[in-house]
């Protein structure tokens, strides 16, 4: 099997001032560094370039366009270990920060900018691999922006949005109502769970996933929290439980690819 190679990308962001809505991206903006990609279409979000990394294999077969939670950027462990698993299982992955993360900032950018970033990034995407089938989603938050973009607006391409760790509600404080946009999502959607996630009460997400019906695929991970951590009384090991991450995304790519 060969190995995975990684190459570092710049993606250029923009929104439309008016009304929030991301635009289309373009390849090229005055405002942008040259190779970089630009939602068009008004001002660019804090003149913003965003870092990505396009990770593949010798092979591939699906490309999946995913961003890091609120708190990680886009070389912790975990986006590491995804994007190197995924492309042996011959998904090529970009994945990519947001414009807060570039500023070194521990707030969030409002949506429309985050929106905006989604869509720039999967717009790159396909310009990195035409033709390829196109999924995209993210760690938590980034899982969350993507979800919200696809509902304001279908991203271009894209069959699927897969969520590693849906953050539902703030921690110890359940609610569904970070859902309600996902009833304007049209396309197919995995929810990759642990059990232990304090952010995705499942007595809560599971009538999430049964209303969106064969829109919707739930699947628990036992005994891993938001991170995907394990105990050790658990009997399991992290290693395990990324095994099974990258394993279920794999057959589910194929089934849409």
């Amino acid at each position: 099997m060969g190995q995975a190679e990684t190459k570092p990308i710049r993606i250029a962001v923009g929104v439309r001032g008016a009304s929030g809505r991301a635009g289309n991206t373009a390849s090229s903006s005055s405002a942008a560094a040259p190779g970089s990609t630009t939602a068009s279409g008004g001002t660019a979000a804090s003149g913003a370039t965003v870092s990505g990394l396009f990770t593949h294999g010798p092979k591939t077969t699906a490309l999946y366009v995913f961003a890091p939670g609120a708190g990680a950027g886009i070389t912790h462990s975990f986006m590491e270990d995804v994007a190197v698993g995924l492309a042996e299982r011959e998904i090529a992955t970009l994945r990519y920060q947001f414009p807060y993360m570039e500023r070194g900032s521990g707030r969030p950018d409002p949506p429309p900018i985050c929106h905006a970033t989604v869509r720039a990034a999967v717009e790159e995407g396909a310009r990195l691999l035409p033709g390829v089938p196109l999924f995209a989603g993210g760690k938590s938050f980034g899982g969350r922006m993507t979800s919200q973009a696809q509902a304001l607006a279908p991203l271009p391409g894209v069959r699927g949005i897969i969520f590693l760790g849906f953050p539902l509600h703030l921690a110890k404080k359940p609610s569904d109502s970070r859902a309600a946009h996902l009833a304007d999502v049209r396309i197919p959607m995995l929810f990759l769970q642990g059990t232990r996630d304090e952010l995705a009460d499942l007595e809560l997400l599971e009538p999430v996933t049964r209303a969106l019906a064969e829109r919707a695929t739930l699947a628990k991970i036992e005994a891993a929290d938001h991170g995907f951590h394990v105990l050790v009384r658990s009997g399991r090991t992290n290693q395990q439980v990324m095994t099974e991450l990258l394993d279920r995304i794999g057959a589910w790519v194929r089934e849409r690819g």
